[in-house]
């Protein structure tokens, strides 16, 4: 029974930022209990409720709590300093976890822990209203039953700049204003110390899975409200999130865990839930492939499937002719769609907009824009098919139930990050987008998460630019109604990637600049304090001397706090500032550490540079540009290791960097490491396919490896790139070297199978064919391959030659020609090859005549073949005549060797003629 009632307990907690209603009690308490124990479920009860209706603040500051937490401080000890909030906060927790252990029995400890539970989560829940879902309401700046400080809030500046310092130990700056940050710092002290708690077996609380849950949730929010991806935050929510999926992942084994608390479909929905929020966990770092398993997930748990399907339709107001529209078709079949939708929008005050709410919305969107919120399909005789198949006609859309209208959402996350960012990127969103618009009521959360994808894609667009700009200025409005309430903005509040609010405003502020309201963007970015941003706007209108003044006046109210110190030091370029910076955040800003670095490489100190980089990715390995500064520093300070391993750190966190792939492979080649270097070129060149630079040190490589088809390859992209320009001729004579070495071998082989297999004696004729054939079959695949790489090297000689590109290369393609067995144009290729060596500095360099005198030779070997094999007394009478002419001009090169062959092949040929004469 006391294990029923925790379950339901936690259910009603978790029902609170779900679609599904929450229970409306929890499991009858038992026949015999103490009243000790009567009295904490009671307090559990009071708290859930708190919770349920959205009055946080009731919840954390109960007077039943605060009686049964010794917590006693005198007025004189405290002080606004964060040292005092550091040891108010630790005194806190030594009195809540005395609280925990306090338990008569491991009834009444499961009890207590449900206790803290509660409180942690009101707190959290608290922070999301006043930092995500709105509406903004005022609290106290210090969660804690404090008394001496009560009711001024001006005493806990100290205070709130310990709870940031606490936020950005993560490795990262805020991304904004946020107000409240104590409540997130005090529900993770609660909830990270039960955890451990219940690690260490010190209660007995009958394996309270969903605190893991909310761990995964907190620090995920934690993870959003900083500036840059936090390493150590992402190993947390690893492990916290690998329990939940094997805790909730299954339906068996949420049915197993809550069992007869369920109702209707909570099970799947919770599953959903689950996938969901691990896919948003997944896509805030950037890894699609994942991201796309969860989201795959939670549409199979929510017993949904999409795809895309054209219907013609109208998308402005004033079209004449219908167009093919994408549009999404939504399967519900696997699910009670109407029964679940029911369950959804039978309480109206629970939706943002009924059907009719939703036309008045749109109408006012017209006036802005001729274009369409949702295209109007064209009907027809097949409409109920089309409405069977899920798809909207003339405006109004599928009924589908939240669940489904978020995992449509979450799709357009992937999307965004799996597709190049262009103007198709936003029109493959637009679908997903439209069908929730087309939805007759929608989840605050999810009815916002829906503006804000419509708004970034209709901002790029010139005609619906205002549009956009309306619909952003009314969401950052409807933060700050009070309607509707915070519990009915709290559900898919994790489940939808909506962005804080000062990342809401801080889109609005790039926007109105983007539309040349720069006046009004400055009033936002100046009280978010984004000083990057204000300095921006600053400096658009020319006043830069204004940016500083501000920071400075700003620096004189807050002189610790290390974002205005950094900011400073960005627009006046002084080290002293990042200095300054990293002493008042005790040597933990990683901002600072990389701005010191960035300076020091520009003025060339790269081994400072290097150990800079490497403290400040120490703070936090996801900075995204980080590792690739600190392989360039490395790469300059001559630490190639070092080096190798800042360009792989990059390309494992940002796989799309094409150059820090190429430099990956550059070191390798270094490194005399083919084999690593040609697969790092061949992903460098999925991303930087226009260098030549690549594709030349990439035909290099595969070369190296054996890979001809890929160097040949390579070599027509350099041609293709440089316009003929870029001819590698010591490559393509290594190329040919071994193109004729494979023919001669194949040729080799084959004449060696023939042999043996005509000397082979068998009385069994079964056994000689197989045997014939597999030596065929082996000589003709060998022989395809080598007639491959003939042709294909023939075609990038073809294409030099044609453009008029070097003398070695007419050298290789009568070597090409000889392949191909046309000795007559090996002939003339040569003859081109010996002309192009011909001039009046012939006979004064002794390096261009010994290559003319081994083309000379070359082109004088053929005709004789040629003579051999026609009977033709011609090309003996050519070569003679060539050759004489040589060796007559050749005086100053009588000491070569060259000049002794071309004499030696001279007397060969007239031996020849004088032969055939006789003959």
């Amino acid at each position: 029974m006391e294990e029923e009632f925790l379950r339901a307990c936690e259910l009603r907690l978790l029902c609170c930022t779900l679609p599904s209603p929450p229970p409306s009690a929890c499991s009858p308490k038992p026949q015999s209990e103490s009243s000790h124990r009567n009295h904490l479920r009671s307090l559990i009860h009071d708290l859930l409720h708190f919770i349920e209706t959205g009055t946080y603040l009731q919840a954390i500051t109960n007077p039943d709590f605060q009686r049964l937490v010794v917590f006693k401080l005198i007025d004189s000890n405290l002080d606004d300093s964060p040292e005092c909030a550091d040891r108010v906060y630790s005194e806190f927790l030594i009195a809540i976890e005395s609280f925990l252990k306090g338990g008569e029995d491991a009834n009444d400890s499961a009890y207590r822990v449900m206790v803290v539970m509660c409180i942690a989560v009101a707190a959290f829940l608290a922070f999301t209203q006043c930092n995500m879902t709105g509406p903004l309401e005022s609290l106290p700046k210090c969660p804690l039953p404090l008394r001496g400080m009560k009711g001024d809030d001006n005493k806990f500046v100290g205070w709130d700049s310990w709870a940031r310092n606490q936020l950005m130990a993560a490795g990262s700056d805020l991304l904004g204003k946020f107000s409240y940050l104590q409540y997130i710092v005090f529900a993770k002290m609660l909830l990270v110390r039960m955890k451990d708690l219940l690690f260490e077996g010190s209660v007995s609380v009958y394996g309270i899975r969903s605190i893991t849950w909310w761990l995964a949730r907190l620090f995920l929010l934690h993870q959003r409200i900083l500036d840059d991806r936090s390493s150590s935050l992402f190993d947390l929510l690893q492990v916290f999130m690998h329990d939940v999926l094997h805790h909730f992942g299954t339906l068996e084994k949420v049915l197993s865990y809550w069992g007869s608390n369920l109702h209707n479909d909570e099970g799947l929905t919770i599953v959903s839930m689950v996938h969901l929020e691990a896919g948003i966990m997944e896509y805030t770092y950037g890894r699609v492939d994942s991201c796309r398993l969860y989201f795959n997930s939670a549409e199979e748990a929510a017993g949904l499937h999409l795809s895309l399907t054209g219907a013609l339709g109208f998308r402005t107001l004033y079209q004449v002719e219908p167009k093919a529209q994408m549009v999404l078709v939504a399967d519900t079949s696997s699910t009670n769609t109407s029964k679940r939708c029911l369950s959804v929008s039978c309480d109206p005050q629970t939706q943002v907009s009924s059907i009719s709410d939703n036309n008045s919305y749109q109408s006012e969107t017209y006036e802005g824009s001729d274009i369409l919120m949702t295209p109007k399909l064209l009907e027809n005789d097949n409409e109920s098919e089309i409405r069977a198949k899920g798809i909207k006609v003339g405006g109004t859309g599928t009924p589908l139930s939240a669940t489904h209208q978020a995992v449509i959402l979450a799709k357009c996350l992937l999307i965004e990050k799996s597709t190049r960012h262009d103007e198709m990127q936003r029109w493959d969103m637009a679908p997903y987008i439209e069908a929730i618009d087309s939805q007759q009521s929608s989840y605050f959360i999810i009815r916002c998460f829906c503006d804000i994808l419509r708004v970034r894609w209709e901002s790029t667009r010139s005609r619906t630019k205002e549009r956009a700009l309306v619909m952003m200025d009314k969401l950052v409005q409807g933060i700050y109604e009070p309607s509707p309430g915070v519990a009915q903005r709290i559900p898919f509040c994790y489940g939808a990637y909506i962005p804080s609010v000062p990342a809401l405003r801080k889109e609005y502020g790039e926007l109105l600049v983007r539309c040349g309201l720069i006046g009004e963007a400055v009033k936002i970015f100046e009280d978010l304090e984004l000083w990057d941003n204000l300095i921006l706007c600053y400096r658009l209108m020319e006043k830069k001397a204004a940016a500083v003044d501000l920071i400075k006046v700003r620096l004189s109210e807050m002189p610790n706090d290390p974002r205005l110190w950094c900011s400073l030091g960005d627009v006046t370029n002084n080290d002293s500032c990042y200095e300054k910076a990293l002493e008042v955040s005790n040597n933990r800003s990683a901002r600072a550490k990389r701005s010191l670095a960035r300076s020091a490489y520009n003025r060339g100190d790269y081994e400072k540079s290097k150990i800079l980089w490497e403290s400040a990715m120490a703070l936090n390995s996801l900075y995204q540009d980080g590792w690739f500064a600190l392989g360039a520093a490395a790469l300059k300070a001559k630490d190639v290791e070092k080096a190798l391993d800042g360009f792989t750190r990059a390309v494992q966190l940002d796989p799309e960097n094409g150059e820090a792939w190429n430099n990956i492979a550059c070191l390798h080649m270094i490194r005399k490491k083919s084999k690593e270097a040609f697969v790092a070129f061949r992903e460098a060149l999925k991303f930087k396919r226009n260098s030549w630079q690549l594709w030349e040190n990439y035909s290099q490589v595969a070369f190296d490896v054996g890979n001809l088809t890929q160097a040949l390859e390579a070599v027509r992209m350099v041609l293709e790139i440089s316009s003929n320009k870029r001819v590698d001729a010591e490559l393509l004579e290594k190329i040919m070297a071994e193109v004729e070495k494979r023919a001669s071998s194949s040729l080799s082989t084959s004449t060696a199978m023939t042999d043996n297999n005509n000397s082979q004696v068998c009385p069994d004729d079964s056994q000689i064919v197989p045997h014939n054939e597999l030596y065929a079959e082996s000589g003709v695949e060998r022989s395809r391959e080598t007639e491959h790489l003939l042709d294909s090297i023939g075609k990038v000689l073809q294409q030099i030659v044609r453009s008029g590109n070097g003398s070695d290369i007419w050298g290789l393609y009568a070597r090409w020609h000889r392949l191909k067995g046309d000795l007559t144009m090996c002939s003339e290729a040569l003859l081109k090859q010996v002309r192009s060596y011909q001039g009046s500095d012939l006979w004064k360099d002794r390096d261009r005549f010994r290559r003319f005198a081994h083309a000379s030779l070359e082109l004088c070997k053929v005709y004789m073949e040629i003579s051999t094999s026609t009977g033709s007394r011609k090309e003996l009478l050519t070569a003679e005549m060539h050759l004489k002419n040589i060796l007559k001009q050749a005086g100053s090169f009588s000491d070569m060797e060259e000049t002794r062959d071309l004499q030696g092949c001279l007397d060969d040929i007239v031996k020849m003629k004088s032969n055939s004469i006789s003959t």
